[in-house]
């Protein structure tokens, strides 16, 4: 990022310089403090330590301390040109990390805001450098807005104009007669800046999603829970090689094969099952619980959780817990909250792929999981144009065209070898009483052998229904048809590969069309002023989180989740009126609606024990999936509906407040209110109600434990 900045910012210096160093320079600006605190005791999205940390925050407790101070410098560069540059020192003391107390690049805490040159040539008004473009103009939502980037550090709280990123750019714009114009962009690409969608998960955060979180989070993100599934398969492996656990059918006490007789025995099978652990467990699920939080580690209590390698520890959401009993829990595949209940139908010799043998620790252990960017080079860059034409009637209306890598990043999943960084093939195949060896075909032989894994299926080959009934076993390969994990179904009996394997989450951005118009028109009542408008937005190329549960159910951990292809199109449809004066009244209907929504009904597949469990294959609501609430389906057509108020008020109509409420289907509710005081003509407070409520799977409703209030006082100066 710095080398980027660095590269456009050097390009405009030199242009500005020459003409800069004899201008004379105006100044101005404004010092600002803002102090936000929760209005609400709770725990936000992400906060917990662990799947038994209740810790959060207090009503009163500080959400916010910022000060901040703003300098615009304006002068001449030439006969026939100015330059603008906006510098922002800033410090939160109570933000969640360094990324959000202090300055960061192209963040809405970037020292250089803006610096940009205005000049004209050819007939052109040309705006270079550093800057913000605005398309969109509907309230409380970005439609059009799409040239620069948002920091939604704030959420949709803070002002646009401040959650905007300015970025570098060539801005070309010209008048067409007394009623048209005409703009080109030229930009940088830069991504949103979403918290927690980093290496470190944000934790704490009071804005972090849940869908980011299932992502990066500490407790319940794919990032920590595969490695920590796999530790719980090098428990496992360890277990039956050491004769901890018993064997197979064919081998009752002791398997070199680790887990591989174990390849008609599912997770849901063995939760349901008698115990296999000397500790008195009634059933499997309990040994299940031990082993995912203690190792084996026997003597493995509330305080000494961490003392086995591969132990969890309750630190991430592998099994649901009631208490700190790692044997007290309640494993439930047919509403699952946790990682294990999510794989039901999974065979344990699944559990193979994860575990790899570490000759430093002498025993088999787990894999990792990375985190990585993948982004566009210096030199790509997003363009686009816009014309508007103004008609004598006031009708108004504008085309937009924009060719750009999506603002939104992706993430997507990948096994590699941990030590070439080679992509592995994931691959289902038919576990030991799937084939009858006879006959080749479906049906229990109880003879689980390497026969049945030479039966593997690509993932598109295989049967569906095959997998409605019946255990699977994931396994891991690489180009060269070498498998991976704590065995191989290639090499005969007791055969590895000690290359460690990682489950590697790729940060990228991905190439999108946007076609779009606005328009708007003014009605004369004779009575109050009325102004209908709208906007469009159609989305081609863009992408969508699909989820696989089918396939997360037998394990299939980095085939689960996708980001697939999808077309948009969205609108915007407002109404504004003017009543009592001067108090205008906005009210909006905003429909996204997703062309090519993934849907493929619920399957209801059958555990081992007969329990039904999702198969089905959907869109999935980027903002609130997550492990806790069954990985949320999205919505189609989704809508939201807001109503804005604004009105002016003091003896010089100095003063303002301003109120914005936005409802979204599925029940989750937002309402901003908030009031700008004028002092003096330097000196300026305000105070702001920010109340989120409802259904707590929504955009919104997930946020109702960071409702805040704020207020502020700004001082001008020049």
């Amino acid at each position: 990022m710095f080398k980027r900045c660095k590269i456009y910012q050097s390009m405009l210096l030199a242009i500005m310089l020459p003409g800069v160093a004899i201008a004379e320079v105006e100044i101005s600006g404004y010092l600002k403090n803002e102090t936000a605190v929760f209005t609400r005791d709770g725990q936000v999205t992400g906060e917990a330590k662990t799947m038994i940390d209740e810790n959060g925050h207090d009503a009163g407790d500080l959400l916010k301390f910022e000060n901040s101070a703003r300098i615009f410098m304006n002068g001449e560069a030439g006969e026939n040109s100015t330059w603008h540059a906006d510098l922002n020192l800033i410090y939160d003391s109570e933000g969640v990390n360094d990324d959000y107390k202090r300055h960061k690049l192209y963040t809405q805490q970037d020292y250089l805001r803006e610096l940009y040159l205005d000049t004209s040539a050819w007939g052109w008004d040309l705006r270079l450098g550093k800057q913000q473009v605005v398309w969109g103009t509907a309230d409380g939502i970005k439609l059009l807005d799409i040239i620069n980037p948002t920091d939604f550090r704030e959420l949709n709280q803070n002002a646009m104009e401040d959650s905007r990123i300015p970025i570098w750019m060539i801005n070309a714009e010209r008048n067409i007669g007394d009623s048209s114009n005409i703009q080109f962009i030229v930009s940088q690409v830069e991504e949103n800046k979403i918290p927690g969608l980093n290496t470190n998960g944000d934790s704490g955060h009071p804005f972090l999603m849940k869908g980011v979180d299932t992502i990066t989070g500490q407790v319940n993100g794919f990032l920590h829970v595969a490695p920590a599934l796999a530790n719980v398969a090098g428990s496992f492996t360890n277990a039956t090689q050491a004769a901890l656990l018993p064997g197979g059918i064919s081998n009752p006490l002791f398997s070199p094969l680790g887990l591989v007789p174990f390849s008609g025995l599912t997770v849901d099978g063995f939760a349901n099952g008698p115990s296999m652990l000397p500790l008195g467990n009634p059933t499997g699920a309990g040994d299940l619980g031990f082993l995912a939080q203690c190792g084996l580690n026997f003597s493995c209590s509330a305080t000494t959780l961490g003392s086995d390698p591969n132990a969890n520890a309750f630190a991430t959401n592998l099994m649901p817990v009631n208490s700190l009993n790692p044997m007290d829990t309640d494993y439930n595949p047919t509403a699952p909250t946790s990682a294990f209940e999510y794989m039901s139908m999974a065979s344990f010799a699944t559990f193979n792929t994860f575990a790899h043998f570490d000759p430093a620790l002498g025993m088999f252990t787990g894999a990792k999981a990375e985190y990585v960017r993948d982004y566009p080079s210096d030199s790509d860059v997003n363009a686009g144009f816009r014309m508007r034409q103004s008609r004598d009637n006031g009708f108004n209306y504008s085309l937009n065209y924009f060719y750009h890598y999506s603002a939104n990043p992706d993430v997507n999943l990948s096994w590699r070898d941990a030590v070439t960084g080679e992509e592995l093939t994931e691959q289902l195949a038919p576990a030991g009483d799937f084939i009858n060896n006879a006959t080749g075909a479906p049906g229990p032989d109880n003879v689980p052998d390497l026969a049945d894994f030479s039966q593997s299926l690509t993932l598109d080959q295989l049967p569906t229904n095959l997998l409605t009934q019946y255990p699977a076993t994931t396994l891991l390969h690489n180009s060269s048809g070498q498998y991976y994990g704590a065995f191989d179904p290639t090499g005969g009996m007791g055969a590895y590969n000690s290359n460690p394997v990682k489950l590697r989450f790729t940060e990228t951005l991905h190439r999108v069309h946007s076609i779009g118009g606005s328009f708007d028109y003014a009605l004369d009542t004779g009575v109050i002023p009325i102004v209908l408008r709208g906007e469009f937005l159609y989305d081609k190329d863009d992408k969508q989180p699909v989820v696989n549960r089918h396939l997360l159910d037998n394990g299939a951990l980095a085939s689960s989740l996708k980001m697939e292809d999808a077309d948009y199109f969205k609108y915007v449809l407002g109404v504004d009126v003017t009543v009592l004066t001067n108090m205008l009244v906005s009210g909006q209907f905003i429909q996204f609606r997703n062309l090519d929504f993934v849907d493929d009904g619920k399957a209801d597949c059958i555990t081992q024990t007969g329990k039904p469990t999702d198969c089905s294959r959907y869109t999935a609501d980027f903002a609130t999936l997550s492990l806790g609430n069954g990985l949320n389906k999205g919505y189609e057509d989704k809508e939201f509906y807001s109503l804005f108020f604004s009105k002016p008020f003091g003896d010089s109509q100095e003063h303002r407040w301003n109120n914005i409420f936005i409802y979204e289907e599925g029940g989750g509710k937002w309402n901003r209110l908030d009031v700008e005081y004028s002092f003096s003509d330097t000196v300026i407070g305000s105070a702001e109600v920010n109340s989120y409520w409802g259904d707590e799977n929504t955009t919104f409703g997930q946020f109702k434990d960071s409702s805040n209030f704020q207020v502020g006082l700004k001082w001008l100066f020049q």
